[in-house]
């Protein structure tokens, strides 16, 4: 499989670069986009409009002020394991540059920066000792934030594990729930003062099947039964996670996010639908299900997917009470559908994904569907549940951005976010408790192990001497914004 295939699940694709949308209206002119046929105001006043980045894809300074290493730092070393051989030791240098990052976010509007903690950076080790120019790094981080008037969004573990902890078993050791109490709970008695709303994990779905399934992305790890230890430990500790910022943090605003996708049948004849009917079910409990509805007091899915019913085996006296924890709001971060065939191989999943470019359909230049009506329905799915709180906490689309004449024509871009946030009002005006939107991303960063080619940012970046510019999306968002 090439590099730019992404690896799947059983057929069923986890990715980190995303759906753009259709076209949905052009430029006037070189620099001016026609304004969209709706206005940030009609999300509201409270609406929460922010932009995100994750510590090890900005930061960069890998190994600086005491920093230890993590486990994305050993995977990236590896060669053949990136695009490239590329790695993320400068990444966009945020370290460094994160008074300028923060002054460019609160010129396009944005009231909320959404950022996570590096656990290595603050402790080497992954336990014990405190690194303190780590502490410092991001005292400084949120201080400029709230001089800026932007309220910081803190995201605890966004991937980067100690290596020193993977040593160990990383989470698939129930150890780690030692480790990571150790560590929110440090952080949240640090910041807590300053910081009012966390996220407790970014993504378990991604990070515990790509790292601990598939072995392609860190620590790289494979085999079913790493995956289903990791499953379970990383859900106990997203609801430990939750109880320690509450009780550290007054006031506080706790959430985690979660990826999700509309999962559709791929074919509508009255024997195979009824087939493909199964595969939808299997693999919506494994892609949306599976990591939330613990935490809702609902268990595993194993009425969607039997498979998991192995997770039991991981089980002590306690776990079914200790994976409850009533969040104040979930993160949705949505991005491309998934049309599901039944199958018998892999036994595990018993489905596959058919992929856009087999079916024919718009797709971007990753070969990912576009459909942003994919984000109205995971919103008016999710609502189903009892949440009363639904932050949009991550999306975007990468392309490939030209520099001409010191700026980034990204319309393409600029119609992704027409179309996604058409689908968001749309679930909202129909009652879904959404309360936020948070742009992927800030800049331009290092996207995992497709290394520095994705271009995500509202801010491009030239890595090769950290210069930044304002996209015209930027500039949209930023016109877009003042109305609000």
């Amino acid at each position: 499989m090439k590099r730019r295939d992404w690896i799947k699940i059983n057929g069923l694709g986890l990715a980190s670069c995303f759906l753009p949308a259709n076209k949905a209206f052009s430029y006037l002119s070189n620099n001016q986009v026609n304004t969209p046929n709706f206005s940030s105001s009609e999300f509201g006043k409270e609406f929460l409009w922010g932009a995100a980045c994750a510590a090890y894809q900005v930061e960069g300074a890998w190994k600086l002020d005491g920093k230890g290493p993590s486990v994305w730092d050993t995977f990236t070393h590896k060669k053949g394991k990136i695009h490239n051989n590329e790695n993320g030791n400068s990444a966009a240098d945020f370290y460094h540059r994160y008074k300028e990052d923060i002054a460019l976010l609160k010129q396009m509007n944005f009231g909320v920066f959404r950022f996570s903690l590096s656990w290595s950076r603050i402790f080497p080790t992954g336990t014990g000792n405190i690194n303190k120019k780590g502490v410092e790094f991001y005292h400084k981080v949120i201080d400029e934030c709230l001089i800026n008037g932007i309220e910081p969004w803190i995201t605890l573990y966004h991937w980067d594990l100690p290596q020193s902890l993977e040593d160990q078993g990383g989470w698939a050791n129930r150890k780690i729930l030692n480790w990571f109490q150790e560590y929110v709970s440090f952080c949240t008695k640090e910041f807590g003062s300053k910081v009012k709303n966390w996220m407790v994990m970014n993504e378990p779905a991604a990070f515990v099947g790509l790292g601990y399934m598939l072995g392609y992305h860190a620590p790289g790890k494979k085999g079913p039964y790493k995956f289903l230890k990791a499953t379970h430990h990383a859900c106990l500790a997203m609801a430990d996670g939750g109880r320690i910022i509450r009780e550290n943090v007054s006031e506080a605003n706790v959430g985690s996010t979660f990826s999700c996708s509309h999962i559709a049948p791929y074919r509508d004849d009255s024997v195979s639908s009824y087939k493909d009917a199964g595969a939808v079910r299997r693999m919506d409990a494994l892609l949306n299900r599976l990591y939330i509805e613990p935490s809702l007091g609902l268990g595993y899915p194993i009425d969607g997917l039997p498979a998991l019913k192995r997770i039991k085996r991981y089980f002590k006296p306690g776990d079914e009470e200790r994976l409850k924890f009533k969040f104040d709001f979930i993160g949705l971060q949505n991005y491309f559908r998934v049309v599901a065939k039944n199958a018998i191989i892999p036994p595990f999943l018993w489905a596959k994904q058919i992929s856009a470019e087999k079916r024919g359909v718009p797709m971007n230049e990753m070969k990912f569907e576009v459909y942003p009506e994919g984000m109205y329905k995971v919103i008016k799915q999710f609502s189903k549940y009892n949440i009363d709180n639904i932050i949009i906490t991550e999306n975007g689309a990468c392309f490939k951005d030209v520099v001409q004449n010191g700026r980034i024509h990204d319309k393409e871009r600029i119609s992704f976010f027409n179309s996604y946030l058409k689908n968001v009002l749309k679930a909202k005006k129909e009652g879904a408790p959404v309360t936020g939107y948070f742009v992927w991303s800030l800049t331009d960063n290092f996207e995992w192990s497709e290394g520095y080619e994705p271009r995500f940012g509202l801010i491009h970046v030239d890595f090769n001497t950290q210069k930044r510019i304002m996209k015209d999306s930027g500039l949209w968002f930023k016109e877009f914004l003042s109305e609000k």
